[in-house]
């Protein structure tokens, strides 16, 4: 059956596939329908084919084979179309305006003369015209998506596939599938392969062995690795294409010829295999930071000792050795890692930094790699630090490989001396692009934990930089007095050192605080029912920490009873329940509440928002990893309003819910580089890759004032020992050791 109707509303779609349950207005009924749905929004007009089944708990539901998006064909249906938010700029009163003064002629004044939009009140020429472009891409872009999603292909990649390609692109991808592997990112090469293989090209096509190759190489990549076995790299492409190995060298010696793969033979003689990019990221790397290493020490404070003295008289601070150590090195170099776990005194050798330099009127910038990193950074601090990415104003450029646009767009950094905290969330684009906007003289201090998980991008750059001892390194192991007496630095560092917690005995006799509980349970309905205990208020009494303003509760893994995403539904239900007076929206699976806790997603560099405290403020910017309250759901202006951590009001349109998910829990993983007042992990078994000893370190660690870990014991001495962590493949340690000037 065909049936057309404007889509109501999206009750749940999938994210990753595109799966869709919404409802559907024809001009007879409102109807349920069921299937893959990608790239769709509320006030879409859709020509559906499929057919009507009977589900058993919901009801008559249409299940939808196939789809086309059509123009509106009612004023309604277009103004209704024009609300959605889809064009940045018109919301349901524009919208009206436009309808009301265009009427039949609106599609048209759209696409052929944009210039009468300016008419009405509120909209520039430049917007108007800004408003045609939008409208006719998003029409423009349907047809593209429709036809990557016939092969499964992703339709986050539709966008940039239709920037690279123009109108013309479904022509072009399917004269030549295989150029969807260059240009789109996490694409299904199996899919691609199948649809070229459908169109007649030969097993042993030239482009199809090249795109083998270079899928290959990008596939590693996702796992952290920056090159591969020119052995290994082989044998996997061969089961792939199923073809000859000999056909497979050919091409990887031509992809030499034309510099788009790089092989590094080492002097063990084997063949290391990088596609370009990668390659050129990590010697530019190595390169910077000799060069960098080199320049003449312009920012050395003369008469050192004494000035070092001096302020450790004025601030009753009494620095380690250690701690002296690092200044000294940081003094004496211009470029200087200092590394440590918790308790060991990296923050107060930053804040030296900063009084000592800027005592002598140099210029000292404080960075970290994530927003929380910097926000707890500028906490402990007391002056102010920037993400890498507002730092470098590199924002908007999310192609991690696209080097020409990057360089073109760097500002040299101003400043004497720069401090990198949390090093080891810093992956090799991130590192190349830093490097390569540093004067030579300004003195560059990398701080960091190298024991904690490695970044989420390629390489292992602070482990790299360590182990080849190229540069000065100070490793501070002395756990201070007062950080001694803390039962979560202590139990941190002998998990770091593979040691099972302390004992009760051995703290009652060292008087240590008990600010670290581990609650044995080896059943995963009890685990749950301590956790939510936990949480409800059985910590009100203890210290009187408050779920909503104090605990963060942390777990290995999304997955399963104890996964981020069941403890997500489970915490919402007992902290934040269904309540006439909140109001909730439906979004991706998910019921948003007003009260919910949430977390940023993705980057999103434009989203506007506002501080009202401690003084009015406002830019643009919410990023990865940031959480924040849903305060307001406004289901008339179809929009949510969040309060983040910080201070900052931004509002999300119902067009962005993508970009949020709750965050009653969260995984380790993102939690790196924040600290919590009251952090509870439960553990129980998972994927052996999860439960590593990095893992419940860095967990541990982000504790500031309680941690409880609930679980298993046994689980617990599994990750103790579980030190064989995926070694990542990569040749930066190469490149600094075999520097040549």
């Amino acid at each position: 059956m065909e049936i057309t109707g404007q889509l109501n509303e999206i009750i749940y779609q999938n994210e990753i596939n595109g799966y869709t349950i919404a409802t559907l207005e024809t001009d007879k009924e409102e109807i349920t329908v069921v299937g893959y749905l990608p790239f769709i929004n509320i006030g879409d007009n859709l020509k559906l084919i499929g057919k009507y089944v009977t589900h058993q708990e919901y009801g008559e539901q249409f299940k939808i084979e196939t789809f086309e998006k059509v123009m509106p064909q009612t004023l309604s249906a277009l103004e209704k179309y024009l609300s959605n938010g889809i064009i940045k700029g018109i919301g349901p009163s524009t919208a009206k305006k436009i309808v009301n003064t265009f009427g039949e002629e609106t599609i048209s004044i759209f696409k052929f003369e944009p210039e009468k939009l300016a008419t009405i009140r509120g909209i520039t020429k430049e917007k108007a015209l800004l408003m045609s472009e939008e409208f006719n891409q998003n029409w423009e872009l349907w047809q593209i998506v429709g036809f990557l999603e016939k092969f499964g292909i992703a339709v986050s990649n539709a966008k940039k596939i239709y920037k690279l390609l123009g109108v013309d692109a479904v022509r072009k991808i399917e004269e030549e599938p295989y150029i969807l592997v260059d240009i789109a990112r996490g694409v299904d090469f199996k899919k691609i392969d199948k649809m070229a293989l459908d169109i007649g090209i030969p097993l042993a096509n030239e482009n199809r062995i090249k795109s083998g190759i270079k899928y290959s190489l990008i596939r590693v990549s996702y796992n952290g690795h920056t090159c591969v076995l020119e052995e290994n790299l082989i044998q996997f492409v061969q089961e792939l294409l199923g073809i000859d190995a000999d056909l497979i060298q050919d091409k990887i010696v031509d992809l030499k010829v034309t510099k788009e793969i790089v092989v590094e033979e080492r002097e063990d003689g084997k063949k290391w295999v990088y596609l370009a990019p990668f390659f050129k990221a990590e010697e530019n790397i190595a390169n910077n930071l000799i060069a960098l290493q080199n320049a003449p020490n312009m920012k050395e404070i003369s008469n050192f000792k004494k000035e070092l003295k001096n302020i450790e008289k004025n601030s009753e601070i009494k620095l380690s050795d250690k701690q002296k150590e690092a200044i000294e090195a940081i003094n004496s170099n211009n470029v200087c890692v200092i590394t440590g776990g918790p308790g060991t005194g990296k923050t107060t050798i930053i804040k030296q930094i900063i009084e000592m330099y800027e005592k002598h009127g140099k210029k000292v910038v404080l960075c970290a790699p994530t927003g929380r990193a910097a926000k707890r950074m500028t906490e402990t601090t007391g002056k102010d630090a920037k993400t890498l990415h507002r730092l470098l104003e590199i924002g908007k450029l999310e192609d991690d490989t696209n080097f020409e646009n990057i360089d073109n767009n760097l500002e040299p950094i101003d400043a004497d001396v720069i401090v990198v905290d949390e090093m080891s969330m810093v992956d090799m684009f991130l590192m190349n692009y830093l490097l390569k906007a540093i004067y030579k003289g300004t003195k560059l201090i990398l701080v960091g934990d190298s024991d904690q998980l490695p970044s989420v991008g390629p390489g292992s750059v602070l482990e790299d930089i360590i182990k080849s001892q190229k540069i000065k390194i100070v490793h501070l192991d002395k756990i201070f007095r007062q950080a001694a007496k803390s039962k979560i630095i202590l139990n941190a560092h002998r998990v770091n050192s593979g040691e099972p917690f302390i004992s009760k005995e051995e703290a009652e006799e060292n008087k240590v605080n008990e600010d670290f509980f581990f609650i044995q349970e080896t059943s995963q309905e009890k685990i749950v029912q301590e956790v939510i205990s936990l949480c409800k208020g059985r910590l009100k009494n203890f210290g009187n920490y408050d779920f909503f303003k104090n605990i963060q509760l942390l777990s290995p893994t999304k997955k399963g009873m104890l996964g981020t995403k069941e403890l997500n539904k489970v915490l919402q239900e007992q902290l934040n329940p269904e309540n006439d007076f909140k109001d909730e929206k439906s979004a991706q699976g998910v019921i948003f509440r007003q009260g919910d806790r949430i977390m940023q997603t993705k980057n999103n560099y434009d989203i506007y928002w506002e501080k009202f405290e401690p003084e009015y403020e406002n830019g643009t910017g919410v990023f990865n990893g940031e959480l924040g309250t849903i305060e307001k759901i406004d289901n008339i202006e179809k929009q949510i309003k969040i309060k983040f951590d910080d201070e900052k009001v931004a509002w999300y349109s119902f067009q962005d819910l993508e970009q949020i998910e709750h965050a009653y829990a969260i995984t380790i993983h993102k939690a790196q580089g924040s600290e919590f007042d009251v952090v509870i992990i439960p553990i129980t078994y998972s994927s052996p890759i999860l439960l590593t000893r990095n893992l419940l370190y860095t967990g541990i660690t982000r504790a500031k004032k309680l941690l409880i870990i609930v679980g298993d014991g046994k689980i617990i001495n599994f990750m103790l020992q579980n030190v064989d962590t995926k070694k990542r493949n990569t040749g930066l340690k190469y490149k600094l050791e075999n520097f040549n000037s």
